[in-house]
């Protein structure tokens, strides 16, 4: 992948700064360094391959780059977004161990603790992802690329693994990922499937769509279904209107992306499933990912297998 001079600036600034100082300005942090605001906002197209996950999450930690994930450090696992305050969490940790296909936990913060520990180093949950949703009395209320203005000493976080994960391994295996493909983000549904509820958390499942060649369809369930920890093998194969999706041309996050002849869509498990929830159920204050904008994690897909 191709390197622009600009990015390639933007990425040594952004690995100096860390050197130096031992992380990397935070958004919010920027606003008060002029300088940093004036570097320019990174597109997928300018990240290189070999890029760690480390350093991409410094350059998303400086709010260069706040687009989806898809593609970005492959090999390594990404992973949704859930926080809520502690007395909603136990009852989403709960819904989560009773749904681990659409919930798959990776890492769960301590009360009030604004960093994941395990699945990376030097990961700071407010500024990491690159783009969130904050939702108030279950409406979102604001989409920011920080929520560390919004941290509170009583929130947890939950870390949930991603389809972007093992997309990189069916990439390896000659599986087009069609909305890395046509530039956009990955399909998202929400499903006539029902979640097992767990106290006071409840709502329908959300799925991701990936056309497949029908002749590919075997080995994709194969790969994904190897990896439980970023959803696993698909929920359902064909006909979208068995699962509750009226149109598949409108997602309900997302893009659409064509679906050639000869080719299924495929339906996995997906960590927008959280949001589901939360708009159902309504807790008074509850952030997460923007759909498709990832925490790129230092865990390796290899490490999730069975």
């Amino acid at each position: 992948m191709r390197l622009w001079p600009s990015a390639a600036r933007s990425i040594q600034n952004a690995t100096t700064a860390y050197e130096v100082a031992g992380a990397a300005p935070t958004k919010r942090q920027k606003d008060t360094r002029g300088s940093t605001m004036a570097q320019e906002q990174l597109s997928i197209s300018d990240i290189p391959a070999n890029i760690t996950p480390r350093e991409m999450r410094h350059i998303i930690r400086e709010g260069r780059f706040s687009g989806p994930t898809s593609g970005l450090c492959p090999g390594h696992a990404q992973g949704n977004l859930i926080v809520l305050p502690k007395e909603d969490a136990y009852d989403f940790l709960l819904f989560a161990m009773r749904n681990p296909k659409p919930c798959p936990i990776l890492e769960v913060s301590e009360v009030g603790d604004r960093f994941f520990h395990t699945s990376s180093a030097d990961c700071d949950i407010a500024n990491d992802f690159p783009r969130y949703r904050v939702y108030r009395d279950g409406v979102m209320v604001d989409d920011p690329t920080s929520v560390e203005d919004l941290w509170r000493d009583d929130l947890v976080a939950f870390l949930i693994g991603c389809s972007f994960s093992f997309e990189s391994e069916l990439i390896e295996a000659g599986i087009e990922m069609r909305h890395n493909t046509q530039g956009r983000n990955v399909s998202m549904y929400i499903t006539n499937i029902a979640c097992e509820p767990a106290g006071k958390m409840s709502g329908n499942m959300v799925v991701s769509m990936r056309p497949i060649p029908y002749e590919q369809v075997v080995r994709a369930v194969q790969i994904s279904g190897a990896i439980p920890k970023v959803h696993g093998a698909p929920i359902h194969i064909g006909d979208p209107s068995v699962i509750g999706i009226d149109d598949i041309s409108k997602p309900d996050f997302g893009d659409a992306v064509d679906i050639h002849e000869g080719e299924v869509p495929v339906f996995w498990p997906c960590g927008v499933t959280p949001q589901s929830v939360v708009m159902n159920v309504k807790p008074k204050f509850a952030i997460t990912h923007a759909p498709g904008c990832m925490l790129i994690t230092d865990t390796k897909n290899i490490s999730l297998k069975f």
